[in-house]
């Protein structure tokens, strides 16, 4: 019989092969590229809000603590979005006439919260409870960056479950003492290898990889 395919088919048919392997690869890997990128986590983008808020000139202008604004994070899963009244506590007094704090004096008046653009939320499916970590020691900078340096709040971390995971695995080495968990100006260096297997064993720290941990 006489042959149907011309032999120059074989090496068509070993290039196409491979051309697919090799597209099929580069397009999983482009894929994840997305993913991880920061137009998906929002890493380090800048989230504009209805009214700029400024930590940088809160916290490290003004020495405002957190827990001032997020009263709840030592005692509940949320850490809180503050209420119009708080800010109002001090922009009653302070810049009471400013133009961009119009909306806040609107909602005050109103009584209809300012609807805030969340910069660090979770999927439905991943539980997370502030109050947890912050007793075992992991301090607010650790999840949010340096947000005393942050003009418009961003999102340090990627919140992915490979995040997650990297500090679940071994806690101790992002362990702090409790009474600097709210401290901007902490470094890891501060705590010594000896140190943080002493509030390790204080705070009952483990790695805690279990899927139920996280996905209940």
């Amino acid at each position: 019989m006489a042959q149907i395919f011309h032999p120059s088919f074989n090496t068509l048919s070993r290039v196409s092969i491979f051309g697919a392997v090799f597209f099929l690869g580069a397009a999983v890997w482009g894929w994840d590229r997305l993913l991880r990128s920061p137009y998906n986590t929002q890493v380090n983008v800048a989230r504009e809000q209805p009214v700029p808020f400024s930590h940088k000139h809160h916290v490290a202008g003004l020495g405002i603590d957190c827990r001032f604004c997020h009263t709840s994070v030592e005692e509940s899963a949320f850490a809180g979005i503050p209420p119009t009244k708080t800010c109002m506590g001090c922009h009653s007094l302070v810049w009471k006439d400013a133009p961009m704090l119009e909306k806040i004096r609107e909602s005050y008046r109103t009584d209809a919260p300012v609807e805030w653009v969340r910069v660090h939320d979770l999927p439905d499916f991943a539980y997370f409870d502030h109050s947890i970590h912050v007793s075992k020691g992991i301090g607010c900078t650790t999840c949010h960056g340096q947000v005393d340096e942050m003009p418009l709040t961003w999102r340090e971390n990627t919140l992915n479950m490979d995040w997650c995971l990297s500090c679940h695995r071994d806690p101790e080495v992002f362990v702090r003492d409790r009474a600097d968990v709210f401290s901007t100006e902490w470094r890891p260096d501060d705590v010594s290898a000896e140190e943080r297997a002493e509030l390790a064993e204080r705070y009952h720290l483990e790695s805690m990889t279990n899927c139920s941990v996280c996905h209940r």
